[in-house]
């Protein structure tokens, strides 16, 4: 039996990269998928890939920096599928700025797109879950960036650490009603943030010896979206090739 048979998986920030690779991922092991992303387009071609491959999906437009967006979102995916049972919180951007080059505008944006987003979408998925009885799972994605810092962003990194707490408070807030809450913790996997292309040349420095690919977080965020983690509560995942083992200092 496929791993998330009978499941609808909203996934957020869907329309490349990452969440294009966990859509495709879960659609190939049951799963009906709400493709969600800013571009109502780009969430339509990755559906309509699913559905020609086999799979059940379709598109739905949300700016997830706007609590109304992911009210309605969540509204639509069940009433064109019935239900949720699991949420995988991708959208993010990054300010790549010093401090004294980065307005409290784009500071205030980038942590509603990466943090106030997987505070909201769990919120309202987790409520209607509740009220129907459905132990679904939830996977927040956040980035080794959460955990050091960086000459070149500054709001990125404050929300990304961000999240890894906000994680573990929900997974404590939600254990009760049987909804398990963990993160993943990518480093540079695929193409930045905000951007289409990917360079497989990209200078990387981990354990693995190549970089990662969007593939390598989907199988990831599967695991703990399935079954098989149901032990696996509140934690973060590091899917980063070993990068975070190489502590500056020890070489």
């Amino acid at each position: 039996m496929k791993r998330l048979e009978g499941k609808v998986a909203i996934v957020t920030g869907a329309g490349r990269n990452i969440g294009e690779a966990i859509c495709k991922l879960f659609a190939s092991e049951g799963a009906t998928i709400a493709v969600t992303d800013l571009v109502q387009e780009a969430a339509d071609r990755v559906a309509n890939e699913i559905n020609a491959a086999g799979g059940k999906a379709k598109g739905f437009a949300c700016d997830v920096g706007k609590e109304d967006d992911i009210v309605k979102c969540v509204n639509d995916v069940v009433a064109a599928f019935g239900r949720i049972d699991v949420l995988i919180n991708n959208a993010a951007i990054s300010d790549n700025k010093n401090m004294f080059d980065l307005t409290t505008e784009q500071w205030n944006q980038t942590l509603a797109v990466t943090l106030t987003s997987p505070f909201l979408f769990v919120k309202h998925a987790a409520r209607w879950m509740i009220d129907n009885g459905v132990k679904g799972t939830m996977v927040n994605v956040s980035s080794t960036s959460g955990y050091f810092g960086r000459d070149r962003a500054i709001a990125y990194t404050a929300a990304k650490g961000g999240v890894v707490n906000l994680t573990k408070s929900q997974a404590i807030q939600l254990a009760p009603h049987g909804i398990r809450v963990n993160a993943v913790v990518p480093n540079k996997i695929g193409s930045p943030v905000g951007r289409d292309e990917f360079d497989p040349t990209r200078p990387v420095l981990n354990l693995a010896g190549r970089p990662g690919v969007p593939d390598d977080l989907a199988r990831a965020a599967l695991y703990l979206a399935n079954p098989e983690s149901e032990f696996v509560v509140g934690t973060a995942l590091f899917v980063d090739g070993g990068c975070t083992a190489l502590m500056p200092g020890n070489a």
